[in-house]
């Protein structure tokens, strides 16, 4: 076996083992920063819940959670981002890459990359507005949007998804 297709193999059951015990997956009460994504691509939708404290004078990440419609490694990039930006501040998390993000796993294969960039995107879309705001302004606990299933669940017979740019392929 050669060092590429061992350090394949090694990814593959990295991806597997957090796929099959992800961490921080669910919805989140009181979050603060909510995003949601989706791609046209590949069909995945990934929800990241964020919830702030104050640490050290600094506003970081005190924890975030998920929710996919999405294939194993999207749910194993997840589950280790939201470890990986635990007490980061949002502009620290916003600042990661999906690689950066998926880097706990080893590197992803080619046609799971844009696995990572789902999760980047998400916490972006979550992060934007908090990296922003002012420790007054940021929402107080317990105001919460709808739940990823409550969105593309028809309550008027009609669907929104907002789907993102095809990711370029080399």
């Amino acid at each position: 076996m050669t060092d590429d297709q061992t350090k394949a193999t090694l990814s593959t059951q990295s991806v597997e083992e957090a796929a099959k015990n992800p961490k921080n997956l669910g919805e989140m009460e009181g979050a603060d920063a909510v995003g949601t994504v989706g791609r046209s691509d590949c069909g995945d939708m990934l929800r990241i819940w964020v919830k702030f404290k104050e640490e050290g004078g600094r506003k970081v990440i005190d924890r975030a959670t998920f929710q996919t419609f999405g294939c194993q490694t999207a749910i194993a990039v997840a589950s280790v981002a939201t470890e990986m930006i635990r007490g980061k501040t949002a502009a620290e998390a916003i600042s990661m890459s999906g690689e950066e993000l998926s880097s706990p796993l080893g590197p992803l294969p080619p046609m799971k990359i844009h696995c990572a960039q789902l999760v980047e995107d998400a916490l972006r879309s979550a992060l934007d507005s908090a990296s922003s705001m002012t420790d007054a302004r940021i929402p107080l606990s317990g105001q919460t949007g709808p739940t990823l299933a409550d969105q593309i669940t028809p309550s008027s017979g009609k669907v929104k998804i907002t789907l993102l740019p095809k990711a370029p392929t080399a």
